[in-house]
């Protein structure tokens, strides 16, 4: 199973390092730019607030040049490193704030907005500076609740809020940071994981596809080569018994029928995989799942492939699609891995549907982890000593089964993760299939090729 050295979570440093673009900042300022100088002209026009035009309009100026001086001096298509995105983000909140101080503080319904740069420092930066954001926003509008200039009509009337609802909306402020932070954050971090994990499942993919590529370029050169090695062989072996006179050709001659041998041992070897000629894209459903569990044979385990005919007593034949082998082989490794001595692969079809199922000895799904199953970079079994010592190799990240998922999905397949037996029961009372459970299961139209067609001459692998 592929494996994944860090994730956003484990790694913010490297997975959330040039998150942010200049661009984007921009934009967002010229949006906010227009709407702060909209606030205010509003609001001393149209409402007669009395406001102190000269410095809130110097103010919102601060900002546009910082705006202009981004937007001239540096490429717009540059990534902020985590340093500038942190300077950038506290220059905005305490512009803002600087504005909320001149309009009334807490008392200014727009006092709201101030929570912007804290939800984008923890949607894109890493925790550490998601909290200095988070931190100086707290500040920020604590300050803001106790010291502002503030809001008078023209007349002199006082604009203020009633302490209860003042306090309300401070308090309503705090636990926003708090809350938005987190949930920003966990969104984009769950959407991070998939995509790493959906990048995994895509390199698995094409390797595989390169892997069966290649094993059809060996099957159809053992195939085409196979008549002029058997002629070689042939007319090498009449001479060697024509040259009985002369022992040095006669050598020449065996020799040259031992290296056609040879040729067509190699190439036998070679191909034994090769399965991509036309002729052969489609197998007998056991035959394809025996090539899935055939690396896992010899790892100490038995596996024991049982065919369970339904409705039908013919074995279907099934397309060789690379996504079904190697999500097959990722659950049949993940049984072997946890597997005591026995890995059972039960195969059934019905003229409905085509199913297996993989059962293993081992421990058992644990019940905590029952509905997260298949999902990436879930801790896999319940981990024990034992496990440690026989599979140090792996992380159990729950991403083999995740690519697993995602392969058998793409042909059609539902899987159904359960235990065989209650994981709970004392050791004598536990059967022999006592382990984790996998079932697989396809509609039989959406992967059948027991019938299909003349194939034609075989096509040259795509470049």
């Amino acid at each position: 199973m592929a494996r994944i050295a860090s994730t956003p979570e484990t790694d913010g440093r490297v997975g959330r390092r040039h998150w942010l673009r200049l661009r984007t900042l921009i934009l967002l300022r010229w949006m906010a730019i227009a709407g702060q100088t909209a606030a205010i002209l509003v609001a001393w026009r149209f409402f007669g607030v009395a406001l102190d035009m000269a410095l809130c309009l110097s103010l919102v100026g601060l900002l546009v040049l910082a705006n202009l001086f981004s937007a001239i001096l540096l490429p717009r298509t540059r990534r902020l490193s985590e340093a500038e995105a942190l300077a950038v983000l506290i220059f905005d909140s305490l512009q803002l704030a600087g504005l909320l101080f001149l309009t009334g503080g807490l008392n200014n319904p727009f006092a709201l907005l101030i929570l912007a740069p804290a939800t984008i420092a923890a949607t894109a930066l890493t925790r550490f500076s998601a909290a200095i954001i988070g931190g100086l926003t707290a500040i920020l509008v604590t300050a803001l609740g106790s010291f502002f200039i503030p809001l008078r009509l023209a007349d002199g009337a006082l604009i203020e809020v009633p302490r209860l609802f003042g306090f309300g909306f401070w308090l309503a402020i705090i636990i926003g940071i708090a809350f938005l932070a987190v949930y920003a954050r966990r969104v984009t971090g769950e959407m991070q994981v998939m995509s790493d994990a959906l990048l995994a499942t895509q390199m698995a993919l094409a390797r595989e596809r390169r892997l069966t590529d290649l094993s059809g370029i060996v099957a159809a050169a053992a195939h085409e080569l196979g008549t002029p090695l058997a002629t070689i062989k042939l007319a090498s072996a009449e001479l060697a018994s024509e040259l009985s006179d002369q022992p040095l050709l006669q050598q020449d001659a065996e020799l040259i029928r031992d290296q056609a041998d040879r040729c067509r041992d190699i190439l036998r070897s070679m191909g034994r995989m090769g399965k991509d000629d036309l002729h052969l894209r489609t197998a007998p459903f056991a035959a394809v799942v025996e090539e899935a569990a055939d690396p896992h044979r010899h790892r100490g385990r038995t596996v024991h492939i049982h065919l369970l005919p339904g409705g039908t007593a013919t074995q279907p034949a099934i397309r060789r699609q690379p996504e079904v082998i190697h999500g097959l082989r990722n659950l049949v490794q993940n049984a072997v891995d946890f597997s005591r001595a026995n890995v059972w692969i039960d195969l059934d079809w019905t003229d409905r549907e085509i199913a297996l199922s993989i059962i293993d000895d081992g421990p058992g799904f644990p019940a905590h982890l029952m509905g997260r199953l298949g999902d990436p970079f879930t801790r896999g079994r319940a981990r024990t000593d034992t496990d440690d010592r026989t599979r140090p190799e792996y992380e159990g990240m729950g991403l083999g089964l995740f690519i697993a998922k995602t392969l058998l999905e793409r042909t059609g397949a539902a899987l159904r993760f359960s235990n065989a037996t209650d994981p709970f029961l004392a050791e004598n009372e536990r059967p022999q299939k006592c382990g984790a459970r996998i079932e697989v299961r396809w509609p039989r139209a959406g992967i059948d090729a027991s019938d299909p067609g003349p194939l034609g001459e075989n096509q040259p692998l795509p470049s």
